[in-house]
């Protein structure tokens, strides 16, 4: 192992002490020697099973079968959650195969970011992770369960339900992916032509016509975004089966993968004689290796906060200084779109997770002996499903990369450093993803213009008001000002005029898109303006120093001066009402900053 890695953890599991012990101690209490049903009164056994068929009825009536949930998130709008419709069939006839039974415990709610971007809806998407948590633990509650499947792969979705399968760690718990969309317009071009609309060269039926194009399918967005990320994550700490990330939807190989998922959750229960709960099996080293696996891809800059919640959840203590640190310690491998040209299925083509598993354990920057869903070892992992005559097995995976421009080696990576920077100075502290900003776009020093919602900077670009140097302040987007929406629709806009020339980006309490890059962007900054940051006292003409390099974000205005100033008040003017936030208030205003997880569920 890296030396660095292994000291960062080290530093981890010393500060994580107390709360990880506390934590493994609650899931060995929960925990059962006999089937968890066994404790319910027969009046709560019979409303538990009263709908199941007789051959259920009869195995959960005895102590010597598995009871496995089934908790989706799907839906048919979300184009990635579709293929889980026909899901619980699969699992439920795999499981009964394997000598157990499944039942559909909760289906959590899912909203596509793609959807709400720039819309009102887009400021209940980061609090809708912390209802998916808790909507997947109303369904676990009924104790009626020895394991869990867990069906999700978008941005908040897989963060809800890994706070909840953690602080249900005494239950083994599998993940079950779906797979991507094939590939359709590419990534670079939907870009181009989005930026071409900003520009009023192009109208909106060419807009829609490249964004149906790209959006085309069945399946995940083929970009690495969040969704992807969380794909790679998961996959990484053991939760998935070795290669089901990414194998495409409504295949044979992707079926397989699914009754095999089902079938392995069984083997970690109790009953099986092999019990491995989450909450044991996702540990420090786990953490770490998603952290490293994230930052050796250029990954999502959502990772941060999400991480940063769910291991919280396991009693985990990270902060943005461990991204920044492992970062100096993690060369960049991946070129995936918006870090390169390439999408998830070329990432997939060129030798996927497998060979990037054989990378990263090769040069020591994972730890490899940790537990994963099929065993110990992340070893496994560097092999590839294949069906063989229809049956699912594995082989070794390719012997280097088949695209040197997609996935590269650490003794030639893209870049030396992982790509993310923790930005501080006296605006406060914030995060940057360098992975795919040029050289020249990675130091912008330009005065501030200030806006207090993102389609004030859409007014002001379409009228001209923009077309200079300078450092776009967007303030009160907040975990409790707004709910900390993306602002991913500001990046065609600042793209056009860094193409034309122009020094410029984006400091921010909000969010970015997973998606987002090209425009340099301190993000997540805390402590965000309705809590007092200094971001608050901006003003328009005010001088930034944004240093990518370096990791400085300064307010190049004197002490005094400030002091002087007024802090500016948040003008609520709607925000907090229609398409439902109004009914979000409680969370809004329990979400913790950004740097500890922007979550409500945990007492700060």
């Amino acid at each position: 192992m890296k030396q660095q890695i292994v000291d960062i953890t080290d530093k981890i599991i010393k500060r994580s002490a107390k709360t990880r012990a506390e934590y493994l101690a609650k899931i060995n209490a929960a925990k059962s020697d006999t089937v968890h049903r066994a404790g319910l009164s027969c009046g709560n056994l019979a409303h538990g099973f009263a709908a199941c068929g007789k051959d259920d009825k009869s195995s959960l009536r005895g102590i010597n079968h598995s009871d496995i949930a089934i908790v989706s998130a799907y839906n048919d709008m979300l184009s990635a959650h579709q293929p889980y419709q026909t899901y619980p069939d699969i699992i439920k006839a795999a499981v009964k195969d394997a000598g157990g039974v499944a039942q559909f415990a909760a289906g959590v709610p899912a909203m596509c970011d793609g959807v709400t971007q720039g819309q009102p809806g887009m400021d209940l998407s980061l609090m809708s992770r912390d209802v998916i948590a808790m909507s997947t633990a109303v369904g676990l509650s009924h104790n009626m369960f020895d394991g869990a499947l867990m069906l999700g792969i978008c941005d908040k979705i897989v963060p809800g339900l890994l706070i909840a399968s953690m602080t249900f760690g005494h239950l083994p718990t599998v993940f079950v992916p779906a797979g991507p969309m094939p590939s359709g317009l590419p990534n670079k071009e939907k870009a181009r032509v989005r930026q071409q609309h900003a520009k009023g060269e192009v109208d909106e039926e060419a807009l829609l016509e490249a964004e149906s194009a790209s959006y085309h399918s069945a399946g995940t967005c083929t970009f690495f975004g969040t969704a992807n990320s969380n794909q790679l994550v998961v996959e990484v700490m053991g939760l998935h089966l070795p290669g089901a990330s990414f194998v495409a939807p409504n295949t044979q190989l992707r079926e397989e993968l699914t009754k095999a998922a089902a079938r392995q959750a069984t083997r970690l229960t109790q009953q099986s004689g092999n019990y491995m709960p989450i909450g044991k099996m996702v540990d420090e080293r786990s953490v770490v290796n998603a952290i490293v696996a994230l930052l050796a891809t250029g990954g999502s800059t959502n990772l941060t906060m999400h991480i940063i919640a769910f291991a919280k959840a396991a009693g985990i203590i990270i902060n943005f200084q461990d991204f920044n640190d492992l970062s100096e310690a993690v060369p960049l491998l991946t070129r995936i779109y918006p870090n390169g040209h390439a999408d998830i299925n070329q990432f997939q083509e060129a030798g996927g997770m497998a060979l990037l598993f054989r990378e990263l354990i090769e040069s020591g920057l994972v730890f490899e002996d940790v537990e994963t869903i099929c065993g110990r070892g992340l070893s496994r992992y560097t092999k590839k499903p294949v069906l063989d005559n229809g049956e699912l097995t594995w082989v070794d995976c390719v012997e280097k990369s088949l695209d040197d421009a997609v996935i590269a080696t650490v003794a030639k990576p893209f870049s030396s450093h992982g790509g993310l920077r923790v930005m501080k100075g006296n605006l406060g502290v914030s995060v940057i993803k360098t992975s795919s900003l040029k050289d020249s776009n990675l130091v912008i020093k330009a005065p501030a213009i200030v806006f207090e919602d993102q389609h004030e900077l859409q007014t002001a670009f379409d009228a001209g008001e923009l077309e200079k140097d300078f450092v776009a302040v967007v303030r009160f987007q907040g975990p409790k000002a707004r709910g900390m929406p993306e602002l991913h629709k500001l990046t065609p806009l600042l793209g056009v005029l860094q193409d034309k020339g122009f020094k410029v980006a984006l400091m921010t309490d909000g969010r970015m898109s997973g998606a987002s890059g090209k425009v340099p962007a301190a993000i997540h900054l805390c402590p965000e303006a309705l809590d007092g940051g200094l971001i608050a006292k901006v003003h328009t003409g005010d001088m930034i120093n944004l240093d990518g390099e370096t990791g400085e974000l300064t307010l190049l205005v004197d002490e005094k001066e400030l002091a002087s100033r007024d802090v500016a008040q948040f003008q609520v003017n709607g925000h907090h009402e229609g398409m439902g936030r109004e009914l979000f208030g409680f969370m809004r205003r329990n979400l913790s900053s950004a740097e500890t997880g922007a979550c409500s569920l945990f007492d700060s």
